[in-house]
């Protein structure tokens, strides 16, 4: 991996649009789902949410900021190379699913505007110019955009996964907002592995009100302290026994603080079982 660290000031040379882009924490599913048709009738609800987001965005973005539940690094990095590869982070799949390809380009003047953004906030970054994209990224972008014609760059999560880190970054990178880059946060609103299916259905809910809760019934300073105190959360520890696929969604909390969500994907009965959600911010 190759890595530069980036001190100077934002760019401000950006084309802004007049018009605010919303935020999404969206659940991504498992593996290379959308290239497995025996997964399609599990995954309808959820391909449906994600082929609409283009629609409910109202047009298509510069660029889409992507930070992805599997990617984290000792620093926060962002992906600069121009045309990513394919990271096959997942096993056990058919033979086919490791040749897939979701063929977007990247863009280095992104990559180069979020580390401008980042470290005017104070935050250390670093860019990597060999970094491909992962299944937390090419799977709902093969629903969201298959002609794969928007940019898109990835921003990992960083290690020690802390969640005032990560709802710092979010609003460190809140200015992209503005001008027409879409920013993702991808990861699983429940995410064990070991409790799958008919066992988690109780916890997956318990979880899943909790969250639909912080998300649509609070102010946005309750939200924020909420999510900080996700641990605190019923079952909490059991949806996310490792929480890296929650934290993508304090990014998009952080990128959207003062405004209002809404849930836009919602199923109590997926994979047999799990209570499931996502979500939009935006002004409106």
């Amino acid at each position: 991996m190759t890595t530069t660290t980036h001190t100077a000031p934002a760019s401000t040379n950006i084309t802004t649009s007049g018009s605010r882009l919303p935020v999404y924490f969206i659940s991504h599913g498992g593996g290379p789902w959308p290239w497995m048709p025996e997964m399609h009738d599990y995954y309808a609800q959820l391909a449906a949410s994600l082929a609409d987001m283009p629609r409910q965005i109202g047009r298509t973005p510069r660029a889409i900021l992507m930070v992805s539940a599997h990617w984290e690094a000792d620093t926060f990095t962002v992906q600069s190379t121009p045309q990513p590869g394919m990271i096959y982070d997942y096993g056990g799949f058919p033979a086919h699913t490791y040749q897939v390809h979701y063929r977007s380009p990247g863009s280095p003047e992104l990559a180069g505007r979020v580390a401008g953004l980042l470290a005017q906030a104070g935050i250390a970054v670093q860019q990597d110019a060999q970094r491909g994209y992962d299944h937390g990224m090419f799977s709902p972008m093969a629903a969201i955009y298959p002609e794969a014609h928007v940019p898109v760059v990835q921003l990992s999560l960083r290690r020690g996964l802390d969640p005032a880190e990560h709802l710092a970054l979010g609003r460190a990178l809140a200015a992209l907002r503005d001008e027409d880059v879409l920013i993702i946060g991808s990861g699983l609103s429940y995410h064990n592995l070991r409790a799958f299916g008919p066992q988690a259905r109780v916890p997956s809910k318990a979880f899943d009100d909790w969250l639909a809760e912080t998300m649509l019934q609070l102010d946005s300073a309750s939200r924020s302290q909420r999510l900080l105190d996700w641990e605190d959360a019923p079952a909490a520890r059991i949806a996310h026994p490792r929480e890296e696929h929650l934290l993508p969604l304090m990014v998009a909390v952080g990128a959207a603080e003062g405004d209002r969500a809404v849930r836009v994907y919602h199923e109590d009965n997926f994979m047999g079982g799990l209570a499931v959600s996502s979500y939009r911010l935006d002004a409106a």
